[in-house]
């Protein structure tokens, strides 16, 4: 059996289109922070990190989190792209991927209040202004835990050049060569404190009823599509609920991906989680797929990304034979195999297209 888009082809090695960016199949690799940059310029280790990806044949590749201003960084060795210099090293991993026949996107992040920590195995809680540490801001002043630093409350200029920020990023983005850009807007970061009433206690504009919660979210998009080539797909990570009594939760979710299905928004990427220390998961194999389910069900005209333990080809040829997703994004089970795709390839009957240099070590004889 080889890839196509026939009935008898698993989906998730089904081709599928996203505007002009054509992904070879369903496999997505998930952002992963691998604080590993210097100045937030990609070095040798992003490029054999990223590389490995596409010469193992995943679909669509999503780098970790880019800064899109240097106090949005998470830890000081965090990705970046808020000056021009960000570029080049970026676009020499966008060629090596598309020379392979991948497609590659960029997550656009601002940390917020859970910036200027440590990478997790160099410590823990705030990095000292001593140490490379700097203020972070948030929409109130509540730190996210008592190791974390504690935020300025971002003013109407803040918001402002955070929102032009976004859509700078996403400009050199494309001078980049990518093929989509993700906002992150999910695991307790900037544009997640603002969604969720735990984190977001202003009483002006931007806090208090949903639509001033998730105003700064729209704008940001509206900002990032006005500069994004037509083209090109825009994506939007979640977090689905804050697993907290009182927090953002999956009804505001399916209405929030209503809104920004308006704004041009082509996929969104359901996770959950990282808003508060009080949450509680409930964790299992594709525990989050229900909140996906229940996006591309109210919201169909969208696609939607799931992930979060879909570590086997069956579990997640399921999901899509479900209905439950359109694509399938993998974190933990791609770190452990780059070449987790051709072996799922295999496990589900699918001919792998290897490229020649891998090819024969398919041999038997």
């Amino acid at each position: 059996m080889t890839p196509g888009d026939s009935d008898q082809t698993p989906i998730l090695f089904q081709p599928l289109a996203l505007r002009d960016m054509k992904l070879r199949n369903r496999v997505v690799v998930s952002p992963m922070c691998m604080y590993s940059a210097d100045g937030g310029l990609a070095n040798d280790f992003h490029m054999v990190h990223l590389g490995q990806y596409a010469l193992g044949g995943a679909g669509l590749i999503i780098t970790e989190a880019a800064a899109v201003s240097p106090e949005g960084r998470i830890s000081p060795e965090d990705l970046g792209l808020w000056e021009d210099r960000h570029i080049t090293p970026l676009g020499r991993i966008t060629d090596f991927v598309h020379e392979h026949g991948g497609q590659i996107g960029i997550q656009l992040a601002h940390a917020g209040r859970k910036a200027s920590t440590y990478a997790p195995w160099r410590g823990r809680g705030a990095v000292p202004e001593e140490r490379g540490g700097w203020q972070v801001i948030g929409p109130a002043d509540e730190p996210f835990s008592d190791t974390f630093p504690t935020p300025r409350v971002m003013t109407g200029d803040d918001i402002q050049r955070v929102t032009d920020a976004f859509a700078q990023a996403a400009r050199r983005a494309e001078i980049a060569g990518f093929d989509t850009v993700e906002i992150h807007a999910a695991h307790g970061y900037l544009l997640h404190q603002f969604l969720s009433p735990l984190a977001n206690t202003r009483t002006d504009g931007y806090g208090g009823s949903f639509e001033n919660r998730t105003r700064l979210l729209l704008e940001v998009t509206r900002a990032v599509r006005r500069v994004w080539p037509m083209h090109k797909p825009l994506l939007v990570r979640l977090s689905a609920t804050d697993w907290a009594d009182g927090g953002w939760d999956e009804s505001q979710t399916v209405v929030l991906c209503g809104l920004l299905a308006n704004e041009g928004v082509d996929a969104v990427d359901i996770s959950s989680g990282g808003l508060t220390v009080a949450q509680q998961i409930t964790v299992q194999p594709a525990y989050q797929v229900p909140f996906a389910a229940q996006v591309r069900a109210a919201v169909p005209h969208l696609k939607v990304i799931t992930v979060g333990m879909i570590d086997t080809p069956e579990r997640a040829e399921e999901v899509l034979r479900n209905g439950d997703a359109d694509l399938i994004a993998l974190a933990r089970p791609l770190l452990g195999d780059p070449h987790w795709t051709e072996a799922a390839a295999q496990s589900l009957g699918v001919e792998r297209d290897l490229i020649p240099q891998y090819a024969r070590g398919t041999r038997t004889t």
